[in-house]
């Protein structure tokens, strides 16, 4: 794993920094304010597992994906900041020795000042034989042999060199036919493991019980309902995610509560051929303007003239870290001066790699939450619960089917997780049908 912290004095001047330098398989741990700009820290090869072996014991304070990227950027400049005095101390050293150094006929300090002041590279040392009889070089020697150990620890770290461990297993039997049950019933092995292992004791029907109400504590969900709240929301994720489907389903409900002359639909999606199409047909059906961004009408622009709207809704275009335009339009929802709470469109048929990829992919779209979809589509849905309650973003709607806009749901914790064992004992079923045939 690869960690590397980026400087700009702009949030796109550092996404540009960040895919020139790292590639487009970057993660984004973390963005910040500094002075003079703006902070990116970034990743290569990021896994959980790996990040929670770096913090140790300091890793059970984070709760969920996103806090347990924070800590991990918060290590590595903690880490980078003591690599520098480090590497100053030597700087020191060998200005105090310097003198000693070039009075000595072999191999010149001056050739262990250029190789220390690397930092990251170690010292030619073939053919060098440490001074004899020379005052001070032996001390001289062993504090410089002793920093640069230093060094070459700080570096294995900031480099995430260390070797990932396997997840704890569960102890007893009872914990591990838990851990076995909130496996099948979708969950990543790793938070099934955790939430097995807090079951002290008793039977495994208790055992599950207290899992899932654990679970339904920490998914966390949206309490109030954009309809009636208002404001301007932004939907974001990769193409086929049903971004344009869940807005038509919000836009159909909005109009049957309040009217058409409230809602406005924005569409920043001007990358593909004929992309505004589906959005246009539900403006006409339902009576509401669509508003495209491009060129000449700024998103900034657009939204200062529906300040008297009090609902917009923004589709956008489904692209990835390696398409053309991503940084622009997350640039461009980050940076807007309006309250745009932008949420994450996640497919409850996708794989959990997948859905943490596509949440990585537009976390520095400043996610406000995340909107699940396809959730008749899918075997089990605990893969999308250990998902939310990994990355803690609060769910704010569900959908489950095509029909507009009776199949778009407010989220509710208790029930999602009702819904995800009756999923669970349906596949059950359907899978002893199968072995009975």
């Amino acid at each position: 794993m690869k960690v590397k912290r980026f400087f700009a004095q702009s949030m796109a001047e550092a996404l540009k920094q960040v895919s020139e330098q790292m590639g487009p398989d970057a993660v984004i741990l973390s963005n910040r304010r500094v002075d003079g700009g703006v902070e990116i820290v970034t990743a290569l090869d990021y896994d959980e597992n790996m990040a929670r072996q770096s913090l140790g014991d300091k890793a059970q304070e984070a709760t969920n994906g996103s806090r347990l990227a924070e800590m991990q950027a918060d290590q590595h400049r903690r880490l980078e900041d003591e690599l520098g005095r480090s590497r100053d101390r030597i700087r020191e050293v060998r200005e105090q020795r310097s003198k000693v150094g070039a009075s000595y006929g072999g191999a010149s300090f001056a050739d262990l000042r250029e190789a220390a002041s690397t930092g990251f590279a170690e010292p030619e040392t073939s053919g060098f034989a440490a001074p004899q009889n020379v005052p001070g070089t032996n001390g001289y020697s062993d504090e410089l042999a002793q920093m640069r150990a230093e060094i070459s620890s700080l570096r294995d770290m900031v480099s995430g060199g260390q070797p990932a461990e396997p997840a704890k297993p569960a102890g007893n039997a009872v914990q591990q036919r838990l851990a076995e049950r909130l496996f099948e019933f979708g969950l990543s092995s790793e938070l099934a493991g955790s939430l097995s292992r807090r079951h002290k004791g008793g039977r495994l029907d208790e055992g599950w019980k207290q899992s899932l109400k654990m679970l339904a504590t920490g998914v966390r969900t949206s309490r109030h309902e954009w309809l009636d709240e208002g404001g301007v929301y932004a939907l974001v994720g990769p193409t086929g995610s049903g971004k344009t489907t869940t807005i038509g389903k919000l836009a159909a409900r909005h109009v049957l509560r309040h009217g058409s002359d409230s809602l406005v639909l924005v569409t920043t999606d001007r990358y593909r051929v004929a992309a505004h199409e589906q959005l246009f047909v539900f403006g006409r059906i339902l009576n509401v303007p669509v508003r495209v961004v491009d060129e000449s009408h700024s998103l900034d622009d657009i939204l200062d003239e529906l300040s008297d709207r009090h609902l917009v809704l923004i589709d956008t275009a489904g692209l990835t870290s390696s398409d053309k335009g991503y940084q622009e339009q997350l640039a461009e929802l980050a940076r807007s001066h309006h309250n745009i709470r932008t949420h994450l469109v996640v497919s409850a048929t996708s794989q959990p790699r997948i859905m943490k990829s596509v949440w990585h992919c537009y976390k520095m779209a400043n996610l406000a939450g995340c909107v699940m979809t396809k959730i008749d589509e899918a075997l089990t849905l605990g893969e999308s619960l250990g998902f939310v309650m990994e990355t803690g973003l609060p769910v704010a709607y569900y959908t489950d089917g095509q029909k507009i806009p009776e199949d778009l749901h407010h989220a509710e914790a208790i029930p999602l997780v009702r819904l995800a064992v009756e999923r669970l004992k349906k596949l059950q079923q359907q899978q002893a049908v199968a072995e009975g045939a």
